[in-house]
C-alpha cells in the first residue's frame, strides 16, 4: 500500500521529494514569520513576494542549465562566469555597434547586444562539449578552466572596449536605456521567461527521444553508447543549453543591477545552481532530475537566503555560503539514507568518524560564537552536539539482531 504522503504526491502531481521541499518551503516561511523583528513578511508581503521572485527567476534560469548537465551525467562549473562574461558581451557589443558610421536604430543595438551574448553561450557550451568529448577531460577540469578564465576574458574585453570606443577605461560599464529600464521594473517579464523556459525544458526530458537519450547517458554512459546513442552529440547539446541559460540569466543580471560587472557578478552562483539541482532531487551520478524538482529547489534556496536575511540583522550575506553548502549536504545525505540502509553503512564508523564528530562539534561551537551566543552557551552547543553524535555512533555500531 501506498503511504498517505505518496497519494498526496500522485494527486498533486509531484514526487515525494518535491512534496517534502514544498513542506519545508511552507515551514520556512512559519519560522520567519515568527522569528523577523519586523514582521517583514506580513506586513510587506507584496514587495517581499516579488522580489523572492525575481531572485526566483534569475536562479532557476540557470538552474535549469545546471540540471540538464547533471542529467547527461555531468557537471558544469562556469555559470557564475558565464553570467558575468555574457553580461560584458552585451554591454561591449551595444557601446562598439552604436560607435559604427552608419548609426543603427536603439532597438537594432539592443538586439545585436543580446544576439551576442547568447551567442557567447552557445560557443563556450561547444567548448565544454569539444574539451570533454574530444579531448577526453573530466568535465569538472573542462568547467573548471572556464569558470577561472571567462571573467579574465570578460574583464579584458571590457577595458578593451571602453577604452577604444570611450576613451577612459572601465572595469565596470554601465547599462542604461528604455529597455533595461523597463525590464528592471517589470518583474513579471521575469517570471513568465523563466516559466517558459521551464515549460520547454520539461517538454525536451519528459515528451521527446532527446530527453529520454539524456536520461540514459546519464544513467549509464556505455550503455548508452552500446545501444546506438550518440552519445557526444547529446553531451554538446547539455552543454550548450547549460551555457546558454547563464548566458539568458546574464541579460537579467545587468538589466537588474544597471551595471556590467565581470569581476563580482555572478560570483558563486554556479555552486547555488548546482545546489538548487542536487536539493530538487537530481543525483550527481545522473540520470535523475525533474524540472518541478528543480523549480521547488531553486525556490528553497532562495527562501531560506532571504529568510536568514530577515531573522540576521547584519552581515546576513556572509552566512550565504554556509548555508547553501549545509543545504547541499543535507539534500544528498537524505536521498542516500534508503541505500544506506540496504547497505547497512554507517556514518560515524572508525577514527575517521570519531574526527568527523570532533570537527562538526567544533563547527557548531564557531557558529554559534559567530551569531553573537555567549561562550558558555556555545560552549554548551558543541559538547551537546559531541554527545549527541557519539550516542549516534555507538547505536549505530551496535549488532543487529537478525529476525
Amino acid at each position: 500500500m501506498s503511504s498517505p504522503l505518496k497519494r498526496l504526491g500522485d494527486r498533486l502531481g509531484l514526487r515525494s521529494n518535491e512534496l517534502a521541499l514544498v513542506g519545508a518551503i511552507l515551514a520556512i516561511l512559519l519560522v520567519t514569520l515568527l522569528a523577523d523583528d519586523n514582521r517583514s513578511y506580513w506586513f510587506d508581503a507584496r514587495t517581499n513576494a516579488w522580489e523572492i521572485a525575481r531572485q526566483w527567476s534569475l536562479l532557476g534560469m540557470f538552474a535549469l542549465g545546471s540540471m540538464m548537465v547533471i542529467i547527461s551525467g555531468g557537471i558544469d562549473l562556469s555559470a557564475g562566469s558565464m553570467i558575468a562574461f555574457s553580461g560584458t558581451t552585451i554591454a561591449c557589443t551595444m557601446i562598439a555597434v552604436r560607435s559604427l558610421p552608419w548609426g543603427l536604430s536603439e532597438p537594432a543595438i539592443l538586439a545585436t547586444g543580446i544576439a551576442a551574448g547568447l551567442s557567447m553561450g552557445f560557443l563556450v557550451g561547444t567548448l565544454h562539449a569539444w574539451l570533454i568529448t574530444a579531448i577526453g577531460l573530466p568535465p569538472f577540469i573542462a568547467t573548471l578552466s572556464t569558470l577561472v578564465g571567462l571573467r579574465s576574458v570578460a574583464r579584458i574585453m571590457g577595458e578593451y572596449v571602453t577604452t577604444t570606443f570611450t576613451g577612459a577605461r572601465k572595469a565596470q560599464i554601465p547599462i542604461e536605456g528604455p529597455f533595461f529600464d523597463w525590464l528592471r521594473s517589470h518583474i513579471w517579464v521575469w517570471i513568465v521567461v523563466f516559466l517558459a523556459l521551464a515549460a520547454v525544458t520539461w517538454f525536451i526530458l519528459a515528451r521527446t527521444v532527446l530527453g529520454r537519450h539524456l536520461y540514459a547517458l546519464g544513467g549509464n554512459e556505455q550503455a548508452a553508447r552500446l545501444s546506438g546513442i550518440r552519445t557526444d552529440k547529446l553531451k554538446w547539446f547539455a552543454y550548450v543549453f547549460g551555457a546558454m541559460t547563464a548566458s539568458l540569466a546574464g541579460l537579467f543580471y545587468i538589466a537588474n543591477e544597471g551595471v556590467s560587472a565581470p569581476v563580482n557578478q555572478g560570483r558563486g552562483h554556479e555552486l547555488n545552481a548546482i545546489a538548487a539541482a542536487v536539493v530538487g532531487g537530481c543525483s550527481l551520478q545522473g540520470g535523475i532530475g525533474t524540472v518541478p524538482g528543480t523549480m521547488l529547489g531553486a525556490l528553497f534556496l532562495r527562501i531560506v537566503i532571504d529568510s536568514v536575511a530577515k531573522i540576521i540583522d547584519s552581515n546576513a550575506d556572509i552566512w550565504e555560503g554556509l548555508i547553501v553548502g549545509v543545504v547541499v549536504v543535507l539534500a544528498v545525505t537524505f536521498s542516500q539514507l534508503q541505500q544506506w540502509r540496504q547497505m547497512d553503512r554507517k556514518l560515524f564508523s572508525g577514527m575517521i568518524g570519531w574526527w568527523a564528530i570532533v570537527g562538526l562539534s567544533l563547527l557548531a561551537f564557531l557558529v554559534a560564537v559567530s551569531t553573537g551566543t555567549s561562550l558558555n552557551a556555545s560552549r554548551a552547543i558543541g559538547i551537546v552536539g559531541f554527545c549527541l553524535l557519539a550516542a549516534y555512533r555507538y547505536w549505530e555500531s551496535r549488532p543487529r539482531s537478525s529476525s
